[in-house]
């Protein structure tokens, strides 16, 4: 077991967040929460875990975005480098341009067992052109509270290998990272293992409903852990809302124990439900309280611990919380716009072709929005599929054994990817294994951005 003292090599002056800020920013921006500095790692809540801190010397880095929340930085041999949009912390023994991205625990909650719960987001990393080696190590952000050092536990990486669960140790932890040497990669992330309850520095995050009257304010607030995963689940799930939302900015951290919650408002609104499960158990959708008021702000929301009655967290909501900040900028005009003349013509019915009917090797993809997609169509999807394709194949519901056997009947790489894909098709009902059935099913994953445009050129439906 690891020592259960805490290891002071971490800094939250490095930590970009600011929970102070006030304003608010639409949640269906391209990019949400878990990818952008402000949002993606709050403050360290926990006084405590603040005072074992100590600056450790990495250089605070901003990331590069290079598609669908995936992110990248260069690294230099023998530096510390901290991202600030995720908190990730990684050294290496020589230049590598590492790509990595907050993946979700919904997919990878079934590998734990009963005694080991996640401690932190987890993220799925690659070096790009190097062997996974040229990383010492990698320092990922964790949200358990170590007020109490008394307390057992230990600190472990779940490794997801070839789609099997690894449990791996850690070098060491702090009150905001947890260490680990890397082995190889793949989709990583802290888990921890302990026979008593574990306090977590959680957030609350509170949204509002846009397109309503004026004269009535809706808002949806969400309990989470202050992880980036549990984040960016959240912002997903209200991106899926039939009503769009904006984030209200108010300082989200505080701690949560599983336990029951109930909102409070003053003046009094309409809350539903009276009261709220905070669970740890990994849920795709989460559960959130609704509260509405007839009059307008200032609203005081506080939340309530029912067996202690102790206030965990509060904030007041005013008026300038609720205006629609986002800007909406002009769709700026391409090269091919300008040749555009006032009138249709032939040269503007070539541009409104889909990019992928005209392709080079005669296939033409674009396919009806109630037509099945080809073999030959699938393996255009399959050929701009990269590492990920097995992340592709659990969306998709392959299991381990049956990727197994794909893989010892297959030797060639790229027809492993057309094999699952075209294993995927023939279960689906005629008509349901469209372009459109196959993005529903993956667009959770955070996939080379050719993919989707692949699938976009093959259904209009696809945005």
């Amino acid at each position: 077991m690891m020592d259960s003292k805490s290891y002071p090599f971490f800094s939250t002056e490095n930590q970009k967040a600011s929970a102070e800020e006030s304003g608010s920013r639409a949640a269906d921006s391209p990019q949400t929460e878990a990818l952008n500095g402000k949002e993606a790692s709050y403050k360290l809540y926990c006084e405590k875990c603040k005072a074992i801190q100590k600056t450790h010397g990495s250089e605070l880095v901003t990331p590069r975005r290079i598609s669908r929340g995936r992110l990248q930085v260069q690294l230099e041999a023998d530096v510390s480098y901290e991202c600030s949009a995720t908190g990730l912390v990684f050294e290496a023994t020589e230049p590598v341009l590492v790509r990595y991205s907050i993946l979700s625990w919904s997919k990878f909650a079934g590998f734990l067992g009963n005694s080991w719960k996640f401690a932190g987001p987890i993220f799925n990393v690659e070096t790009v052109k190097k062997d996974a080696s040229v990383l010492k190590s990698i320092q990922f952000p964790h949200c358990v509270c170590l007020a109490h050092p008394e307390n057992e536990m230990t600190f472990g990486i779940l490794h997801v290998k070839g789609n099997r669960p690894l449990i791996e140790p850690t070098v060491d932890h702090s009150g905001s990272h947890v260490k680990w040497n890397v082995t190889s990669l793949s989709p990583v992330g802290p888990i921890i293992q302990t026979p008593q309850p574990v306090d977590r520095h959680g957030v609350v995050l509170v949204y509002k409903q846009l397109g309503s009257s004026p004269h009535n304010y809706s808002f949806h607030i969400y309990l989470a852990t202050n992880s980036a995963s549990d984040i960016k689940d959240i912002a997903k799930q209200v991106r899926a809302c039939k009503n769009r939302y904006i984030k209200i900015d108010k300082p989200p951290t505080c701690k949560l124990d599983e336990g029951t919650y109930r909102l409070l408002s003053e003046p009094e609104g309409d809350i539903k439900p009276q009261e709220l499960n905070f669970t740890l158990a990994v849920t795709k959708m989460k559960g959130y309280f609704e509260a509405f008021f007839e009059q307008p702000p200032p609203f005081k929301l506080s939340l309530i611990e029912t067996n202690t009655e102790e206030t965990v967290w509060s904030a007041t909501i005013r008026e300038g919380d609720c205006v629609d900040h986002t800007d909406k900028k002009p769709r700026k005009r391409t090269i091919s716009d300008r040749k555009r003349s006032s009138s249709p013509s032939e040269e503007e019915d070539n541009f409104k072709k889909p990019r992928w009917e005209d392709h080079p090797d005669g296939v033409n993809p674009v396919v009806t929005q109630d037509q099945s997609m080809s073999e030959r169509q699938l393996l255009l999807v399959a050929n701009q599929l990269g590492k990920e394709w097995k992340q592709v194949a659990i969306f998709l519901d392959w299991t381990s054994k049956e990727l197994d056997n794909i893989q010892a009947a297959e030797k060639d790489v790229v027809m492993q990817k057309h094999k699952m894909l075209v294993g995927w098709k023939n279960r689906r009902r005629p008509g349901e294994a469209t372009a459109y059935h196959l993005w529903d099913s993956i667009k959770g994953l955070d996939l080379p951005n050719e993919v989707y445009q692949i699938l976009q050129g093959m259904d209009s439906r696809i945005r």
